[in-house]
C-alpha cells in the first residue's frame, strides 16, 4: 500500500516540475534539474527498495512533455538527474537502516 502512495507522490512531481518546466517563460535548468534530483531522493529514501523505479516516475515526464513539445533530445539529460537523486536517497535509506540496526539495544 506505501509503495502505491510513493508511486502516487512520485508521479504527481514528475508531472508538476515538467509542467513547470514547459511553461514558455520558464527558463532555468539549474531549478528543474535540483527539483528532480531533491524529489527523486525522497521518495527512494521512504521507499528503500528499487531507486529505478522512483527515478522513472519522477524523471520521465520532462523528456516525455519536452520531445513531445520540441523534439530536443536534450530534455532526457533530467533522467540523469532522477537517478542520481534516487539512488542516493536510497544508499541514505540502506545507511539509516543499518544504523539502527546497530544501534539497537541487544536482548
Amino acid at each position: 500500500m506505501r509503495n502505491w502512495f510513493l508511486a502516487g507522490i512520485a508521479m504527481a512531481a514528475g508531472l508538476a516540475i515538467a509542467y513547470v518546466d514547459s511553461r514558455p517563460t520558464w527558463d532555468d535548468a539549474g531549478v528543474t534539474a535540483s527539483a528532480l534530483l531533491i524529489s527523486a531522493f525522497a521518495v527512494a529514501a521512504f521507499a528503500g527498495r528499487r531507486p529505478w523505479l522512483w527515478a522513472l516516475l519522477v524523471g520521465a515526464w520532462v523528456p516525455a512533455v519536452e520531445f513531445g513539445i520540441d523534439r530536443h533530445p536534450a530534455s532526457f539529460i533530467a533522467l540523469v538527474f532522477a537517478f542520481i537523486g534516487a539512488y542516493v536517497g536510497h544508499g541514505v535509506a540502506r545507511l539509516w537502516r543499518g544504523r539502527r540496526r546497530d544501534l539497537a539495544p541487544e536482548d
